[in-house]
């Protein structure tokens, strides 16, 4: 079964490109951001990991993890980063791959992952090949400022923060740029998975 992995920067619809995959195109897609939220549900061994190194204030009443008190605690602070990145991320790796076996001995040609830090972590190594979504620093900006309804200047720290677009589509196998609406979106996905699927 061919791999891809599947990123880019935020507001450039990475999101988007993966629902036209799966919804349109039937390719299996799966979402690192949910197999994130299954590995640190209550009762999971992540979670009272992260409970152990950064205290039950990162925990909500029912026993949930509190995702906005724990961002707060890793946000400026790369020791409390990286140490919640040891605890989740080889868990996030290896559910993924547990899903991917899963797919290839149902038969499927063809997976793909959707991950925000493929680039940052390397694990788009992983991968057959590597699907890029990026847009205009313009539209990013804008797409940002709108969804999350926040200033210019918050907006423009929050895509600084993250690794230049240019970084990771240097390292892409196929690179969409959305600019456009959404029918070239869908002409521009169809195109890309014809080159990496073949």
């Amino acid at each position: 079964m061919k791999t891809i992995g599947l990123t880019g920067g935020i507001a450039t619809g990475k999101s988007t490109v993966a629902r036209i995959l799966r919804d349109e195109l039937g390719v299996p897609v799966i979402d690192a951001d949910q197999v994130a939220r299954e590995i640190v549900a209550p009762g999971q061994p992540a979670l009272a990991e992260i409970a152990a190194r950064f205290g039950p204030s990162v925990l909500l009443a029912d026993g949930a993890l509190d995702r906005r008190a724990l961002g707060a605690m890793v946000m400026g602070d790369p020791l409390a980063r990286q140490a919640l990145d040891g605890i989740t991320h080889p868990r996030i790796r290896a559910a993924i791959q547990h899903h991917l076996r899963r797919l290839a001995d149902e038969g499927a040609p063809a997976a793909a992952v959707e991950a925000a830090l493929l680039v940052e972590t390397g694990a788009y190594k992983l991968y057959d090949a590597l699907l890029v979504v990026s847009c205009a620093p313009t539209t990013q900006l804008q797409r940002l400022m709108s969804r999350e309804k926040m200033s210019e200047d918050e907006a423009r720290r929050w895509v600084q923060s993250q690794l230049p677009l240019a970084e990771k589509e240097r390292l892409g196998t196929v690179v969409i740029y959305n600019d456009g609406d959404g029918d070239t979106l869908r002409a521009a996905v169809r195109a890309a998975w014809d080159t990496l699927s073949s």
